[in-house]
């Protein structure tokens, strides 16, 4: 089998086993935070504005549709629906890695039909810190072009490709190369982690880089090690990607350490209802993004996908009124109470 012949093969196995499994592993933070609640909200609920500028557009709620799929012919439909949503809210949207398709175009389709399902949307395209050291900023651009996307979302995954049978085990050099593409691309770039999160340190690391943005990608949503665990045939594989199921950082904690520096954050990582957003914006996150609740009303058709963005609209919302905010800015100035592991981890 053709290298990209295997990796589009594993798109596939990677879908199926997030729709056929139960691969969440590890504590999001979430229950940890409430939001004060504000018995005098003078504000109507059906005036909330929840309307955000990120990364120089417009868009009409802080909902993100996650980074899941293509480079597989079974993935087009898919990601065609997620894209009709993201047209239909005016919400961004992020595509899977896009390797499968710059190793073969023919595999493209998947990817192509994103943006022509949603000719306006804000996409992001997506490649691997280390696809970007092997082949430079070309796959980059190439990439980009291939969706007419606004932004790439270059995305670090050390302890899926440590789990992986045929992962790639050497990072050395992807530093570098985001900071040499986020220096000359004429896109923004957003540097993603995808579950396990991303620290104070690194993220330090990655805004000297000069990158335009950082999604938290943080424990407590799907877990690429239990995913690989289910593909791995070697006993010794499965043990290791079950030793390590739980590994990283929380994504709350992670968005607590981010936040700090004030710049553009996307929170990512067991995000599953509108309130979840509502306490991820409080804490300092610009867009919160979702994926595995999304995938299976997305696997169904649109308008279930569609009904399950409405009930997360809806949630966000009554958030905001129950807080007093009239817009997304006075929820980014709400205050919470940090209770429990998410407070002793984040040094409160």
């Amino acid at each position: 089998m053709k290298k990209s012949e295997f990796t589009s093969s594993r798109k596939r196995e990677h879908l199926e086993i997030c729709c056929e499994n139960d691969i969440e592993t590890g504590f999001a933070g979430f229950d940890d935070i409430r939001l004060v609640h504000n018995a005098l909200p003078e504000c109507k609920l059906e005036s909330i504005d929840m309307s955000v500028r990120f990364l120089g557009h417009n868009l009409s709620s802080p909902v993100f549709i996650a980074a899941m799929t293509g480079g597989h012919p079974d993935t087009l439909q898919v990601n065609k629906n997620l894209a009709l949503a993201a047209e239909h809210f005016n919400i961004g949207m992020g595509v899977g890695s896009q390797r499968a398709a710059l190793e073969n175009p023919q595999l493209s389709d998947s990817f192509t039909a994103v943006r022509e399902a949603a000719p306006k949307a804000f996409l992001c395209g997506n490649l691997g810190a280390i696809q970007l050291v092997e082949k430079g900023p070309e796959w980059a651009d190439k990439a980009v072009e291939m969706i007419d996307a606004q932004a790439l979302c270059i995305h670090l995954n050390p302890l899926q490709e440590a789990i992986q049978p045929e992962g790639d085990h050497d990072s050395n050099g992807c530093l570098k190369a985001i900071d040499e593409l986020s220096r000359t691309s004429k896109y923004p770039v957003i540097v993603k982690e995808t579950g396990c999160g991303i620290s104070r340190e690194t993220a330090q690391k990655l805004w000297s880089a000069g990158v335009s943005a950082i999604d938290t990608g943080g424990l407590g949503g799907t877990s690429w090690a239990a995913v690989e665990t289910l593909r791995a045939e070697d006993k010794n594989l499965i043990n290791l990607g079950r030793n390590f199921s739980d590994w990283g950082i929380p994504t709350a904690v992670s968005l607590i350490e981010i936040a700090g520096f004030e710049k553009p954050v996307i929170a990512t990582g067991g995000i599953r209802s509108g309130t979840d957003i509502a306490k991820a914006v409080a804490l300092g996150a610009n867009l919160c993004g979702m994926a595995l609740p999304l995938l299976k009303p997305a696997m169904e058709n649109s308008d279930s996908l569609n009904k399950a963005i409405d009930n997360i609209h809806r949630e966000l919302a009554v958030s905001m009124y129950l807080t007093g905010s009239k817009n997304i800015t006075s929820l980014s100035k709400s205050r919470t109470y940090i209770t429990g592991i998410t407070r002793q981890m984040a040094g409160f």
